[in-house]
């Protein structure tokens, strides 16, 4: 199984005030960010990690990324190191910049920064799976471009709105790696909302 998730931002304190996370500190978030993992992800599955995966040196990674069960690809973001030595690239099935995969008949494009238009953009069983800008501003562009596109669709025939928020901090991601049935079902859900 297949499961996605950005800007965990494992150790980072700032981030707690900066997302206004649910958390006292940084040991708490990480003990979250870990059994919501653990508890959901088998030896077996592969979880997707869309960049802003750990705020450590080095030195650190090891442990944590081998305390965490299942496959590892890292899309990397503007927080996570160029490069790696070989005891961490190890624990990874793939580190880069941009994936794309196809989930249960479904493609699945992954960056950290979002993406809107991309080549099967028309498709409605096509995603954009992204992370970067948290709930800030620029995350309130991305959520007006796709009202826009979405208020569009009766004139331009099938709307492009399938790129999808996966930051930690979002409400249906609430610091766990989701499926992207999950994923899909939980941004409709916000997207209905008083919160979007």
């Amino acid at each position: 199984m297949n499961f996605y998730i950005s800007d965990l931002h494992i150790g980072h304190e700032n981030v707690i005030r900066f997302d206004n996370r649910p958390f006292a500190n940084a040991d708490e978030m990480n003990d979250t960010i870990f059994s919501n993992w653990n508890s959901r992800v088998t030896r077996d599955d592969t979880v997707y990690i869309l960049g802003d995966f750990i705020w450590h040196k080095e030195s650190k990674w090891y442990d944590i990324v081998s305390g965490l069960t299942g496959n590892k690809v890292l899309v990397r973001g503007n927080h996570d190191p160029r490069q790696y030595s070989s005891n961490v690239k190890n624990l990874f099935q793939d580190i880069t910049n941009i994936k794309e995969i196809v989930d249960e008949g479904r493609h699945v494009l992954m960056c950290h920064y979002p993406i809107p238009f991309f080549r099967t953009d028309f498709s409605e069983t096509s995603y954009m799976l992204y992370g970067h800008v948290h709930t800030t501003k620029e995350y309130d562009y991305v959520k007006g471009l796709r009202k826009t596109l979405a208020a569009n669709r009766d004139v331009h025939g099938t709307p492009l709105t399938n790129f999808i928020n996966v930051g930690a901090m979002m409400p249906y991601m609430n610091y766990t790696p989701r499926t992207l049935d999950e994923i899909i079902a939980g941004d409709e859900g916000y997207r209905k909302s008083d919160e979007y």
